[in-house]
């Protein structure tokens, strides 16, 4: 698990963020409110599904806190100073779930 898993998938459970990070999924849910960097897609369910920037910017916030042991608003002035990828790809991201999510159910009706 880990890097190579990331590299395989394009979206993750956040149980698939879990076992990949090790992160607890409360934690995952605080630092995406907290920091504002992880904008997971929601799909109509409610469910997310996180990209692989969204894992590696985890392991990153993990690694500042864990590791280097600095706080939450150590980790987010650290954070910062990197550059993230724009809401925009978030958005077009969601935008690709949502027509995957009409054709599969327009399969499903030409099925019947």
């Amino acid at each position: 698990m880990g890097i190579e898993e990331i590299e395989q998938k394009d979206y993750f459970s956040i149980g698939d963020v879990k076992r990949i990070t090790g992160v607890p999924e409360y934690s995952v849910r605080y630092w995406e409110a907290e920091f504002g960097l992880i904008r997971p897609i929601r799909l109509e369910s409610g469910h997310r599904r996180y990209t692989k920037e969204d894992v590696y910017t985890i392991l990153k916030i993990k690694d500042l806190i864990y590791k280097h042991k600095l706080t939450l608003e150590g980790a987010k002035k650290q954070l910062s100073k990197y550059q993230f990828p724009s809401a925009n790809k978030a958005e077009k991201a969601h935008s690709d779930v949502k027509l995957l999510t009409e054709i599969k159910e327009t399969l499903e009706e030409l099925l019947k």
